[in-house]
């Protein structure tokens, strides 16, 4: 006997009360039905056009709901033996029909926040968040277990300013991405969105490339190691591939090099991306070559190159490879999706063409189940309605031809929920999925319903309890600038001495911005300083008054000034010691005050300079004695000249 019969048997029905489920409408996904499925190519597949959802839909009781448990991973449990007894299933199991059904695209979820195209698309492991780059210079995180009916990012940010987002990539565990912009530095961020480390860049002014630290030009897209977390390539403009650690942001750990065969041996490396079990390292380049080394040799040279491969000057928009690491994708800027074979890397396996290149960074990816390859077409008229291709594998033939509001750059096929998420170049990212095939992802936010409305109880309690609020607290009242904090605009003014109205603080010590020091002859020193006197010299002898002191013990005080400064020294000399240390006698001093020319005052002092040559004694026997010429007879003999002529 089964357990639960056990507990029948016994009268236990369950433990406790049941919760209250919340039912939910069962046609919440209606609304988001795509108008157009996608558009069959072959006849056959036209045939066999009604989606597996529509039909699963129709057969069940509308009031019996689908629950989608989200820890419920994996197919759905086989029927029971009811259910096999009844009516056949609507669709034989054959793939010739269910051809259609394999795509989730009956359904779609409009994520609108971006401003300009979008330019670089991921997801995370689990599913759960998306993470979106765009020309607006934003990356914006949107979780759709968080999301609302509005769907809006949780969080908006610029990682470089006013750069183009090229590529961004999820590492293997989730927990952390990367960030490649227009600039020469990768950035690494958590799950959160919060910046980790920005890793260094190169000196430009270095000719070898393998000699500086990090890229010197523009990024172009980034790939992280299939198995090591810890390890990440990256490509630029600067014709190189550098392969970096996480926990070293100041150099790379190694330099691929790319050359070209072109004159200048350089060209722009335009993506780059690791095989699935992390032995290959691809990129295409300008120049229409690409490369493979393989990551346990020297990088010295590639391993494989074709090239060629597409048409040079364009830019290679993706590289990938498949699950079985065989064969390799690439969608260039030529308006070609190519298919090859490293097992026969010499020319293409397939090749389609005819599909508009609108951006660069346009790209195609495998099917979860390597059957099929996603990629979009550009509109062929301004205005127009782009297209996401789904292409057989092995031909590159059109299974479906799904139309979009505008063109399709970024695609992205999540394996674990089963939901493609397409980037548009309107700026909007248009999640497909479908009710029965997809798991979570953009039912999250259907599954919640609308918010709730205000009841009266709601308003009866507002009213009761009203919330008084002075006229000036509110910022319309308020004396400040539109859009700027007031707490801000105060600290600034604060900081401005002229407007904080602060006063003058005491300088103590030599003096500091133009203001001199605190001391005994402040004003002393500032009235010297501002006394700027050339038209006459003051000078002041002082000498004792009883003897003249000659010699080498004469002291002469000359000082440049106001005459009451003289007065001052001679008044702080007489009954001191001062005496001593000028070399004058004790005793009274008498200070006299000479008002001459400076020509005068030295001349003066002239003849006592010839009696006492202190100085100057050796110059009088090694000096020759000057000879002038006579003047007076010189103007007789030129007055005799002139009389006589």
């Amino acid at each position: 006997m089964a357990d639960m019969d056990v507990l029948a048997a016994m009268g236990i029905a369950g433990f406790g009360k049941k919760p209250k489920q919340r039912q939910l409408d069962p046609n919440r996904f209606e609304k988001n039905k795509r108008d157009d499925a996608g558009a069959s190519i072959s006849s056959s597949t036209a045939a066999a056009k009604v989606p597996r959802s529509e039909s699963s839909l129709s057969t069940r009781p509308e009031t019996e709901e689908p629950e989608f448990d989200p820890d419920d991973v994996g197919p759905p449990p086989p029927p029971t033996d009811g259910e096999q007894q009844g009516e056949e299933p609507e669709f034989d199991v054959s793939e010739d029909e269910t051809e259609d059904a394999q795509f989730p695209i009956t359904h779609e979820l409009l994520l609108k926040d971006h401003t300009k195209v979008v330019s670089a698309l991921t997801m995370d492991p689990s599913g759960a968040r998306v993470l979106s780059g765009s020309h607006d210079y934003d990356c914006k995180l949107w979780d759709f277990g968080g999301m609302d009916w509005r769907c809006k990012p949780f969080k908006t940010w610029e990682p470089a300013s006013s750069y183009y987002i090229h590529d961004v990539k999820y590492s293997n565990d989730g927990q952390q991405f990367l960030v490649i912009s227009g600039t020469t530095q990768a950035k690494i961020y958590d799950r959160d969105g919060e910046e980790l480390a920005t890793f260094i860049k190169g000196d430009q002014y270095i000719r070898d490339m393998k000699n500086t630290s990090g890229h010197v030009a523009e990024l172009t897209s980034c790939a992280w190691h299939p198995k090591d977390s810890q390890t990440f390539i990256t490509s630029s403009v600067d014709s190189t591939i550098r392969i970096w650690d996480i926990e070293n942001k100041r150099k790379q750990k190694t330099v691929i090099v790319v050359k070209s065969k072109e004159r200048g041996a350089r060209t722009k490396v335009t993506t780059c991306a690791y095989s699935p079990d992390g032995a290959l390292i691809g990129g295409a380049c300008m120049d229409g070559a690409l490369h493979m080394w393989q990551t346990k040799s020297n990088f010295v040279r590639p391993s494989m190159t074709i090239e060629g491969a597409h048409e040079r000057g364009s830019e290679t928009g993706s590289l990938a490879f498949s699950v079985d690491g065989q064969t390799v994708l690439t969608r260039g800027g030529d308006d070609t999706v190519k298919l090859w074979d490293l097992r026969a890397f010499k020319k293409p396996l397939v090749v389609r063409s005819g599909l508009a290149t609108l951006y660069p960074h346009t790209n195609a990816i495998f099917s979860p189940d390597n059957k099929y390859i996603v990629t979009g077409a550009g509109a062929t008229t301004k205005g127009g309605k782009g297209h996401l291709l789904f292409m057989r594998k092995d031909s590159l033939e059109t299974v479906k031809d799904l139309e979009v509001d505008t063109t399709p750059v970024k695609v992205y096929w999540h394996s674990k929920i089963n939901q493609i998420v397409t980037g548009l170049s309107n700026g909007q990212i248009c999640v497909l999925y479908s009710p029965d095939m997809s798991l979570n992802g953009a039912k999250l936010p259907l599954n919640k319903g609308p918010p709730r409305k205000a009841t009266i109880e709601d308003m009866s309690d507002a009213v009761s309890a009203p919330t008084i609020i002075t006229p000036h607290a509110l910022p319309m009242f308020r004396d400040s600038e539109v859009g700027r904090s007031t707490k801000r605009k105060r600290e600034k003014e604060r900081m401005d001495p002229r407007k904080s109205r602060r006063p003058e603080l005491p300088v103590t010590g030599p003096g500091r911005g133009g203001r001199v020091g605190a001391s005994a002859t402040q004003h002393v020193v500032q009235n010297l300083v501002r006394d700027t006197t050339r038209d006459e010299d003051w000078l002041f002898f002082i000498y004792p008054s009883d003897r003249v002191v000659s010699g080498a013990h004469r002291r002469v005080l000359v000082a440049v000034g106001d005459v009451s400064v003289a007065q001052l020294i001679a008044a702080r000399i007489e009954g001191s010691d001062s005496a001593d240390r000028l070399g004058l006698q004790k005793g009274p001093i008498r200070a006299s005050l000479a008002v001459t020319a400076p020509r005068e005052a030295l001349l003066k002092l002239a003849a006592t300079a010839d009696e006492n040559p202190v100085w100057t004694a050796a110059w009088r026997a090694n000096q020759p004695k000057p000879v002038f010429a006579d003047v007076e007879g010189g103007e007789d003999n030129e007055e005799k000249t002139q009389g006589g002529s």
